[in-house]
């Protein structure tokens, strides 16, 4: 298919006087692995039933590989909810091969898919035993194998490593990987922010309803400004030094100082500096940008400008 998997123009949602999502626009482009990612209640969620066209927006435009969202089109998608829900006495066997057959396939091909899919989680030996006798961790993975069993162009998942264990996610990790190199375009959901850093091409950050963020991994590290720890003694004051050669520091902790490194910058220039300065050096570390700094900064950020905004809306009601 020759459009992108999902674009999202402009898309807002209320309920009632709440708005859930506000003015979203954002493209997953055919072949990456796009990471959605927000707090709870950042209106993830609210997305991507619009995405699949379970939700009508309220204002803007949806459009699932070029069109409005229709039985055609869902058939190429693969869709794990953040509502976890099976059919407690169907056996994975018959609910995978179920929602295969759903998707289009073969009563056949969909019990030799779910054959497949069972084996390859570890879970052959309970193919035929009812899911109300599996534990949570057993029945999160026959629903996520339920969501591929008919190997989707594009594969959406919501929250798909809540409730798996350590071992569990990483399985999921390399399942979304071996999905990935099959072909398929993956978004997914979540707030935890390492699976994004192992697995996404871009990342898009949602706070309070709108878009904060959307662009690829390197581009979010340089949002939140790179930096370098120095650690000095006796006590020296590294900021006055610094400030003469370009540099700023913005944290302390104990001896240590966090350096920002403005725009044509690196961190050996800043060591350079401190050593021209005279400054008795007993650490030197660039720091180690990491996605949980980059979220926290620009969610803050998000939530300050809502509350901005809150207070000059009802500073011009009261002036009126």
């Amino acid at each position: 298919m020759a459009s992108a998997p999902l674009e999202l123009s402009h898309v807002t949602k209320r309920f009632g006087a709440f708005t859930a999502v506000r003015d979203l626009s954002l493209t997953v482009p055919q072949g990456s692995i796009v990471g959605f990612l927000g707090p709870n209640g950042a209106g993830k969620s609210t997305s991507l039933r619009m995405a699949l066209g379970v939700l009508g927006p309220d204002e803007g435009q949806v459009n699932l590989f070029g069109a409005p969202p229709n039985i055609d089109t869902l058939r190429h998608v693969g869709f794990l909810p953040e509502e976890r829900g099976l059919y407690k006495k169907m056996s994975p066997r018959a609910i995978i091969s179920y929602f295969a057959r759903l998707k289009g396939m073969s009563a056949g091909e969909s019990r030799k898919r779910a054959d497949e899919l069972l084996e390859r989680m570890g879970l052959s030996e309970f193919a035929r035993v009812r899911v109300s006798k599996l534990s949570k961790g057993m029945s999160q993975k026959v629903q996520i194998l339920a969501s591929l069993a008919h190997q989707p162009d594009f594969l959406i998942l919501d929250e798909p490593f809540s409730g798996l264990d350590p071992v569990n996610q990483q399985g999921l990790e390399d399942m979304i990987i071996e999905e990935h190199r099959r072909g398929a375009t993956i978004l997914f959901s979540t707030h935890v922010m390492e699976h994004a850093e192992r697995l996404c091409d871009s990342i898009v950050m949602m706070a309070r309803g709108r878009k904060v963020f959307d662009g690829t991994l390197d581009e979010a590290f340089g949002a939140l400004g790179r930096a370098v720890l120095i650690g000095v003694s006796e006590g020296f004051d590294l900021d006055a030094a610094l400030r003469p050669h370009g540099f700023e520091t913005n944290e302390k902790a104990g001896d240590t100082w966090r350096v920002r490194l403005p725009s044509g910058k690196d961190a050996q220039d800043a060591l350079r500096a401190a050593i021209d300065a005279g400054a008795p050096i007993t650490s030197f570390r660039p720091e180690d940008a990491k996605l949980r700094d980059v979220f926290v900064s620009l969610v803050s950020e998000a939530e300050a400008e809502d509350l901005r905004q809150t207070l000059a809306g009802s500073a011009a009601r009261k002036a009126a």
